[in-house]
């Protein structure tokens, strides 16, 4: 049996990793606009 291989998607400013766009997309916009990163948004980030 294989494993599947998993989409993870990276905010091009703080480089975490999430597992959904949307998430990297909130994240990139908050970085963006902040310029820090966001603890609600961040709690979602994966290892």
């Amino acid at each position: 049996m294989k494993k599947r291989k998993e989409i993870i998607y990276e905010c091009s400013i703080c480089k975490f990793k999430y597992k959904t766009k949307s998430l990297a997309k909130k994240c990139h916009d908050w970085c963006r606009k902040y310029k820090s990163c966001n603890i609600n948004i961040t709690k979602y980030a994966v290892k």
